[in-house]
């Protein structure tokens, strides 16, 4: 009896790690095959593709012409994945997203109301500058962001899964801007600052947009495989320490905790919501198995803590008036916060 016991631990451990290797191996083709069209930009690939998994959304921060649409058209192509991109603008109305019902005359002459899918109804969205809409129009991302669903009129319209929307926003034009409210930044998974590239990245993309030859990525993964990965995500084992620890980084988000560093104190008006621990826990698994492990270390919550949480983060007028960053709020946590009580 203890031998079979054994044999099916020892079978158990290596399914796992045999899963472990598959899930290993796909991503860096994955990233690979990104890699052809996308130059530098390490960090934000890893965090595209950890939303992905994560089942989340991200929202892309940085100036124009940096590869933010090049980078969500290649990903689709890359997942074989219906792509669509809407346009944000101030006249953007939401039938112009969800989609809306429209007069159809049959055959026979008579006519009838028929739903026309607006493009949300694609795997891959970009919401290519999504603070140029109004309110109005940007909640109508809400339902299908959570949900993965759309509601129009009384009848509720399922999207077909893998869904994932990334967002795009222009940190230094905001004039005719509606900045995103704090319930729709919280249903992102992450949000990515994208940086200026490299002299040397720089070269690399001229060489590849400027002469004859120009790459043209080819699909490695399919979508059903895609959410088999984010359900293998789940199954990564956590250590209640661990999973104290991440809650304990959520709290030091807020003020007037026993978790919280004295500029959260001083700066911070209100921190993360549950979702955002959420995302730690899974953010972190990912990294984990990205590492090759099946078991999250607390260095893979410090690392996933930056684009989990700094969108979650309020800060006070002091705070706002002074120019601080959260990005240096979480860095005085992950310093400050000890890794076991």
């Amino acid at each position: 009896m203890n031998e079979t016991q054994a044999d099916k631990r020892q079978q158990a451990t290596t399914d796992v790690g045999a899963s472990v290797e598959s899930f290993v191996g796909d991503l860096r083709r994955l990233r690979e095959e990104i890699g052809t069209m996308i130059v530098g930009q390490d960090d934000i690939v890893e965090g595209v593709i950890m939303a992905v998994l994560g089942g989340g959304h991200a929202l892309l921060e940085g100036v124009p012409g940096l590869g933010k649409t090049m980078l969500v058209r290649t990903l689709a192509e890359c997942l074989h994945a219906n792509f669509s991109r809407i346009q944000f603008t101030p006249d953007l109305m939401p039938a112009d997203i969800v989609g809306t019902n429209m007069i159809v005359e049959n055959e026979q002459g008579g006519k009838h109301f028929e739903f026309q899918n607006g493009p949300i109804f694609a795997n891959i969205v970009l919401a290519d500058e999504i603070n140029r809409a109004t309110p109005k129009t940007q909640s109508a991302l809400l339902e299908a962001m959570q949900d993965g669903s759309v509601t129009v009129g009384k009848t509720t319209y399922q999207l077909e899964q893998p869904f994932f929307v990334l967002a795009t926003q222009n940190p230094l034009e905001m004039e005719g801007t509606y900045p995103l409210p704090e319930a729709q930044l919280d249903r992102f998974f992450f949000k990515l600052k994208v940086e200026f590239p490299s002299r040397q990245d720089l070269h690399t993309i001229l060489e590849r947009t400027t002469s004859q030859d120009k790459p043209t990525p080819k699909a490695v993964l399919d979508k059903a495989r895609l959410v088999e990965m984010r359900n293998f995500v789940r199954r990564v084992p956590l250590s209640h320490e661990i999973q104290d620890y991440a809650i304990r980084m959520l709290q030091a988000t807020h003020p007037n905790t026993d978790q919280s560093t004295d500029m959260t104190q001083k700066y911070v008006r209100y921190g993360g919501s549950p979702r955002g621990v959420q995302t730690l826990i899974l953010a972190s698994k990912i990294r984990a198995l990205l590492e090759g492990r099946f078991a999250v270390a607390i260095d893979d919550i410090r690392h996933v803590a930056r684009p989990a949480l700094r969108h979650r983060i309020m800060l006070n007028f002091e705070g706002e008036a002074e120019g601080i960053d959260p990005d240096g709020i979480l860095a005085d946590i992950i310093e400050r916060l000890p890794e076991a009580l």
